[in-house]
C-alpha cells in the first residue's frame, strides 16, 4: 500500500509523525534514566533492554517504540470507537439502557462515583460492555502481525517474516460459538443464574504473545466511562432522528456520525 496513490497514503504520513514523536521521548528517557527508579513503562523497557542480552527476547530500541506505538493507540482510538458504539446501542436498545441503569443504582448508587472493584457485582452491565465490543468489532482485521520464524500451523507452512491478518471478525460472530451471533444480545456473557461467564470465543484483543498489551487498561477505561456516563444521563436519539447501526471503515470499524441527548438523571 506504500507504493499506490490514494488518500490512504495520508495514514502512513501521520503514523510516522507518531513514530518520530515516540523516538524523542525515548531518547529523552535514555538520557536520565534512573535504573533504580522507572517512572513508566520506557523506562522500565530500558532497563529490562539493559539487562537481557538474549537477542531474540525482542528487548531492542525498534521493540519499545513500536510497543510504546501499540500502547498510545490502543488507549485512544478504539476506546474512544468503543464507546461511541456503546451509546449507540444504549440509544438503540432503550430498554437494555434502563437494565444497566437499574443495576447501577442498586449496586452503586448516585452518591459516588463507580470503581474497578464494583465490576464484579454488576454482572448485567459488564455483559453489556462485553456485548459492545463484540458487536462493535472495532479491528476486524486485528493489528498485522508477523512470523519471527518459520512456523507450523495445522498442516500449513508459514515462512518467517510472513505478515498475518487474523480475521478477528470470523471469531466474534461465529454462528458455531454464539447463540445469536448477528443480534446484540447480552444475554451470551449470562450464565443460568445471571452471573458474568466469559466466553471463548470472545478476543477483541486478539490472543497469543503478541495480545494487545493495553488490554487491561482498556477493559477498565471502557468499565469506568461507560459505567460513569451511564450513572449520570439517560441517552436517547435526537428528535426525529432515527439511529442506524451502520459502520464505516477507516483505521477502525466505527459508528456512522450520529446525534443523541444526554439527560441527566
Amino acid at each position: 500500500m506504500r507504493w499506490l496513490p490514494g488518500p490512504h497514503r495520508r495514514t502512513f504520513t501521520v503514523l510516522w509523525r507518531i513514530i518520530d514523536f515516540i523516538e524523542i521521548r525515548i531518547k529523552e528517557h535514555q538520557e536520565n534514566l534512573d535504573p533504580s527508579s522507572p517512572r513508566d513503562y520506557i523506562d522500565s523497557f530500558l532497563i529490562e533492554m539493559g539487562e537481557n542480552q538474549d537477542k531474540d527476547a525482542g528487548f531492542d530500541l525498534k521493540n519499545v517504540c513500536f510497543c510504546a506505538l501499540d500502547l498510545f493507540l490502543a488507549g485512544t482510538e478504539t476506546a474512544t470507537t468503543t464507546l461511541h458504539w456503546g451509546l449507540l446501542y444504549m440509544i438503540y436498545y432503550p430498554d437494555i439502557q434502563e437494565r444497566v441503569q437499574a443495576e447501577i443504582d442498586a449496586v452503586i448508587g448516585s452518591s459516588r462515583q463507580p470503581s474497578v472493584s464494583d465490576r464484579e457485582n454488576l454482572p448485567y452491565t459488564n455483559a453489556v460492555i462485553h456485548e459492545i465490543q463484540r458487536m462493535g468489532n472495532v479491528i476486524p482485521l486485528n493489528v498485522f502481525h508477523k512470523t519471527n520464524r518459520d512456523t507450523t500451523l495445522d498442516k500449513y507452512n508459514i515462512p518467517k517474516g510472513t505478515i498475518i491478518m487474523p480475521t478477528l471478525n470470523s471469531v466474534l460472530h461465529d454462528e458455531s460459538m454464539w447463540e445469536t451471533p448477528h443480534t446484540f444480545n447480552p444475554q451470551h456473557f449470562l450464565d443460568q443464574d445471571g452471573k458474568f461467564r466469559k466466553r471463548e470465543a470472545f478476543l477483541p484483543f486478539s490472543a497469543g504473545q503478541r495480545v494487545c498489551p493495553g488490554e487491561q487498561l482498556a477493559r477498565m477505561e471502557l468499565f469506568l466511562f461507560f459505567t460513569s456516563l451511564l450513572q449520570r444521563f439517560s441517552f436517547s436519539p435526537a428528535a426525529g432522528e432515527q439511529p442506524s447501526l451502520e459502520f464505516q471503515m477507516g483505521g477502525t470499524r466505527s459508528a456512522k456520525p450520529y446525534r443523541l441527548c444526554a439527560a441527566l438523571r
